[in-house]
């Protein structure tokens, strides 16, 4: 998987996967049970397709995200990445600071960019944070290829590697 690159479409990337174990009875018992469509706002995607899988055995429902997408979101982990670079490291203010998005009627909200970072920016370790992506973006507009666990980094996959750090749904 290259999603470095922009010609990369993360969303068409993982919409054929389906686990065959469910999560709440271990057995490997997942079936294919459609697809829906989940708002993923970015530069390339308003809505994406996901799959759901349904257990034969508990019969539980299965709803399998793509890696930039959280669940109860509209915005991508792309986006959200964007915003992050444009705030902390281009100092823009919230207003400035919102992601590029496919609809130009879409634009986030200058509250819900807060929302997304109020934790982040409040940390107590945010400050070593911002140092680590600043030396992180000018390694990266040097050339640099930075990998996190066999994935490329860039700001496309910055918040997705933070999001394991700090929820930025909150």
């Amino acid at each position: 998987m290259d999603d470095h690159k922009p010609a990369f479409d993360w969303a068409a990337a993982g919409v054929e996967y389906l686990a065959r174990q469910c999560p709440l009875c271990c057995c490997d018992s997942i079936i294919g049970h459609g697809r829906r469509r989940k708002q993923a706002h970015d530069e390339a995607h308003d809505w994406i397709r996901i799959r759901r899988g349904l257990c034969n055995r508990c019969h539980t429902t299965v709803t399998f995200l793509h890696r930039f997408s959280l669940p109860y979101t509209h915005y991508s982990l792309l986006a959200r990445g964007q915003a992050l670079q444009r705030r902390f490291l281009e100092h823009c203010t919230w207003e400035a600071a919102a992601p590029l998005v496919k609809d130009p009627d879409r634009v986030a909200a200058p509250a819900t960019l807060r929302r997304w970072f109020r934790r982040l920016d409040s940390s107590p370790s945010f400050s070593f944070l911002r140092r680590i992506l600043e030396a992180v973006s000018q390694a990266l507009a040097r050339g640099a290829v930075i990998c996190h666990d066999g994935l490329p980094w860039s700001w496309r996959t910055a918040a997705a590697f933070l999001h394991i750090l700090w929820p930025l749904r909150l």
